[in-house]
């Protein structure tokens, strides 16, 4: 049984449309992040290009979109988690990669209706495992970046959380 539309209720296609923007900017952000790093660190361009290999999780959400949003949105913090998690392994924890957890956590928060409660709060319960059974696992990183040069991903890496969690807060719809 459907219900009456509320004043201000979100809906399915705004939620979905929503996480496939963000699968966009981060899929199209994907080969700029090995400039920052040519840019800002100057050594290990090749190794960060190895990021990249995320790309087609989050083309992945945006074909799912159109077959089934509920399943695009449920794919786009999962993406998020396991190309965080390969992030992690490669630049090792000091990066600051592992920060994007938080990203995709605000994204499980965002991207569901109140009737899809059971979904958000398993795959908040999942990502917290994950995460705890990740952290201070994946050793230190691919490359020998030197201390400087780590601190100086850490510095662009958070930046990166913080600019795409702002997106995330701007781009969502608002509840009602």
């Amino acid at each position: 049984m459907a219900l009456p539309h509320q004043e201000g209720a979100v809906d399915d296609a705004a939620l979905t449309q929503a996480s496939v923007t963000v699968a966009w900017v981060i899929l199209l952000n994907k080969p700029v992040y090995p400039l920052y790093v040519w840019w800002f660190v100057g050594e290990g361009t090749l190794t960060s290009c190895l990021t990249m290999l995320g790309a087609p999780l989050f083309a992945l959400v945006i074909w799912l979109s159109r077959r089934n949003g509920l399943h695009a949105r449920i794919a786009l913090p999962i993406a998020g988690a396991v190309d965080t998690i390969a992030e992690t392994y490669l630049f090792g924890a000091a990066s600051g990669t592992e920060l994007f957890l938080v990203a995709c956590m605000m994204i499980i928060a965002l991207s569901f209706r109140q009737s899809e409660t059971l979904i958000k709060r398993g795959l908040a319960i999942a990502l917290f495992v994950i995460f705890v059974l990740v952290h201070g696992r994946t050793g230190g990183p691919l490359y020998p970046w030197t201390e400087e040069q780590i601190a100086t991903l850490r510095n662009i890496n958070i930046f990166a959380v913080a600019g795409l969690t702002a997106f995330l807060a701007l781009r969502y719809p608002n509840r009602a």
